[in-house]
């Protein structure tokens, strides 16, 4: 076989392997909801919340998602940031370095606030619908897909 025959035998067979993880990806991975999902699903449709529960709710989702818009902005920023760092330093210099730590800083507020959402949720249900909810958090936080 020639060098150009291979070349081409190896090409398609790496397109023929890269196809076909997409497809074992998008078949272990489309079907389950994301845990914030899984979670509006348990309160809205799982808890039976009271008319009072429900419009608390309602108005503490309202407020987070404002935020929620405005710290994913932050966050798009400071990775066109380190982008536009990647793209001067073509390695790991100081730009690139401090573009790397203002992400993680935007991340980490992310996180912090979609914690104090979780509590602020949490804070309106009774004991027995905030024990299903906290199993419910704890599941999202620590399930591995499978």
């Amino acid at each position: 076989m020639s060098a150009m025959a291979r070349t081409w035998l190896m090409i398609a067979a790496a397109f023929l392997a890269a196809f076909a993880g997409v497809l074992v990806g998008r078949g272990l991975l489309q079907d389950r909801p994301s845990p914030g999902v899984e979670l509006h699903d348990l309160l809205h449709e799982k808890l039976d919340l009271n008319p009072a529960q429900h419009a608390r709710l309602d108005m503490i989702e309202r407020r987070f998602a404002v935020r929620k818009r405005v710290l994913e902005l932050e966050l798009r920023t400071s990775n066109a940031a380190l982008a536009d760092a990647i793209e001067a330093e073509h390695g790991y210099g100081p730009r690139v370095r401090a573009a790397v730590d203002r992400s993680h800083l935007a991340m980490g507020q992310l996180q912090k606030e979609t914690l104090a959402h979780v509590f602020a949720m949490r804070q309106i249900l009774l004991p027995d619908q905030a024990a299903i909810f906290d199993r419910a958090v704890v599941r999202a936080l620590t399930d591995d897909g499978r």
